[in-house]
């Protein structure tokens, strides 16, 4: 039995949220059934196509989620030791090293796939494990599609989760929506938590109210 492991990440670049990755895996003889479901890049997918897929997919697949909270990005960011890839990486040996694939097939974040390769096998119980590291892989491969859609549909649950939790607008929680920019300005102080304040908006945000007050003196 040649099982085959994809995985993916959802709200990498979110200024609000977590990140989330998942792992979803099938046996190769099994892998038509994705074609069957017709499972594409969660990208290329409407929001009740996805979720649709998601509902499909958990009935047949081994899969695993984590989800990766605010802080936790921002402390590796704020690492002497780690980076958003190094991060990746972990919790992708995390994934793997539960799941015990035959192969492991990963969409990879960062632009030198040598290094990152590297980088995750030394995380790995499995020194030896065929690994498949490549950019757009989630579009190249049905099971790197499957973990995206489990990863998406996953990060806009958790973020529904939070809105339905606090009485303002937050938008999708991407820098480039301006609900999230309003919601940052006007109540970052009281939501904390689910920001990453070692993203830009966040930091422009701050620097901005302490150079305010400075100039009030």
């Amino acid at each position: 039995m040649s099982m085959i492991l994809g995985i993916d990440e959802a709200g990498r670049g979110p200024v609000i949220g977590p990140m989330v990755m998942a792992g979803a895996m099938l046996d190769e003889k099994e892998l038509y059934r994705l074609d069957a479901l017709k499972v594409k890049d969660s990208k290329l997918l409407t929001e009740i196509q996805r979720e649709h897929l998601y509902e499909k997919l958990i009935t047949f697949i081994n899969y695993k989620i984590v989800i990766i909270l605010p802080q936790e990005i921002d402390d590796a960011l704020n690492s002497d030791t780690l980076n958003l890839n190094w991060m990746e990486a972990i919790k992708s040996a995390l994934i793997i090293n539960q799941l015990k694939p035959s192969q492991a097939i990963i969409d990879c974040p960062s632009n030198n796939i040598k290094k990152y390769t590297e980088y995750l096998r030394k995380h790995l119980n499995d020194k030896k494990l065929q690994l498949i590291v490549e950019h757009k892989a989630d579009f190249n491969h049905k099971i790197v599609a499957a973990a995206s859609i489990l990863a998406k549909v996953t990060r806009d649950w958790e973020i529904r989760k939070l809105q339905e939790a606090i009485p303002f607008n937050l938008g999708s929680g991407y820098p480039s929506d301006p609900s999230t920019i309003t919601f940052l300005k006007e109540h970052h102080a009281k939501y904390e938590n689910i920001i990453r304040k070692s993203w830009a908006p966040y930091q422009t945000l701050i620097n901005s109210k302490k150079q305010k007050k400075l100039g009030e003196f």
